[in-house]
């Protein structure tokens, strides 16, 4: 239901919305000291309404900065691919899911994202604590796990809409907070993590 009325919102969006709040995404993120000392980030494309990442993605790109974009698999975990430019992606359809622009190159594993020194995550909200509303799919969870798993600890940091930023999310006991979120109009990190 939560994540029904998140859509919705998302979906009576503009392009041109979601254009002029991706380039101010780009330019929160970008200042963040994170983004400004990694050598490998893990990201993703945004797709319909989501937050735009392509400027971020090309920026971090130019900046020498190593991105690593996921590939859906069959059981809803992640594989990654490494981002080289707009011609490096494929639009891949998953059954009836939506079409995921993935990259086309060499896949390097589920395991490549435990490399990230930052993880940027979709997500449809988060809440004052930090924690994130996905879609539902588990994805981001596995990678997440994953990441505890390995004993590395990248900086989570979420990508939203300024309404996504909410007083509360129902949270799962394997859920994990981020580090931070970016909204088009700023930045605004947790002290829980």
């Amino acid at each position: 239901m939560l994540r029904r009325e998140f859509l919705s919102v998302r979906n009576r969006l503009t392009d041109d919305d979601v254009d002029e709040a991706g380039r101010a995404l780009a330019e929160r993120a970008l200042d963040l000291p994170e983004l400004a000392h990694a050598r490998a980030v893990a990201a993703y494309v945004s797709v319909g309404s989501e937050p735009g990442t392509t400027a971020l993605l090309d920026t971090l790109r130019v900046r020498g900065v190593r991105v690593l974009l996921p590939a859906l698999l069959p059981d809803n975990d992640l594989d990654w691919g490494e981002y080289a430019g707009p011609d490096s992606l494929a639009r891949v359809r998953h059954g009836g899911k939506m079409a995921l622009f993935e990259p086309s190159g060499a896949r390097l594993g589920p395991d490549a994202v435990t490399a990230a020194d930052v993880v940027l995550l979709p997500g449809l909200a988060v809440d004052a604590r930090g924690m994130r509303l996905g879609r539902g799919g588990g994805s981001y969870d596995r990678v997440l796990a994953r990441l505890e798993r390995a004993g590395v600890h990248p900086r989570l940091v979420v990508l939203l809409y300024d309404s996504e930023v909410v007083a509360h999310v129902p949270a799962e006991a394997h859920d994990r907070p981020v580090h931070a979120v970016v909204t088009p109009s700023g930045v605004r990190r947790f002290a829980s993590t």
